[in-house]
């Protein structure tokens, strides 16, 4: 049985290094384990739990959900934006934690990994991110961490996927996050 992980990228610009790095992700995933990029981030309203109805929720939302509620766990790969996480993955975990206790992150093993143009990666936001995704519900993998620094001049000519060091500390989070046990 294949573990499914779902990768969530919060940057939504075409050339972004940390889709370059998700797309890494999908290529090296190691045998047994499926990494799915999520598509439609940006077709996720803001939260409201006006529209967080039965017969009102979004269908970007719902498909979100649906997404992973079948992932056995989440690969969460941020940007940095003024030191802290950018609104479109603040907004993916905020749809994700509702129904509060029971949504569909509660319970999942979850990585945060990403490359920022600052000296130190972006773990700023890694850490942001790790903390909403804990008070969201989700099991966090605290000790499982990829910050990689400089991203405009280490990727401006070179995918993620090309840069052997990056493809080994990738390969390294997905089987961690793979052979996690699950939370109960």
């Amino acid at each position: 049985m294949s573990v499914r992980i779902l990768a969530l990228v919060g940057s939504l610009r075409a050339g972004s290094h940390n889709r370059q790095l998700a797309e890494a992700a999908v290529k090296i995933a190691p045998e047994g384990t499926e990494v799915q990029l999520f598509e439609g981030l940006a077709d996720v309203p803001f939260y409201n739990e006006d529209i967080d109805v039965e017969g009102a929720v979004p269908a970007a939302a719902t498909e979100l959900r649906e997404a992973a509620a079948a992932a056995d766990a989440l690969l969460l790969f941020t940007p940095e934006y003024n030191g802290t996480i950018p609104a479109v993955l603040k907004n993916a975990i905020d749809w994700l934690s509702r129904p509060y206790g029971s949504g569909a992150i509660v319970g999942k093993r979850v990585a945060v990994v990403g490359t920022a143009f600052g000296q130190y990666g972006g773990v700023w936001a890694q850490d942001e991110t790790r903390k909403a995704a804990g008070i969201a519900g989700g099991a966090v993998l605290e000790d499982v961490k990829l910050s990689i620094p400089g991203s405009m001049t280490r990727f401006a000519t070179t995918h993620p996927v090309e840069d052997a060091e990056v493809t080994t500390a990738l390969t390294e989070v997905i089987q961690r996050l793979a052979e996690t046990p699950a939370a109960v």
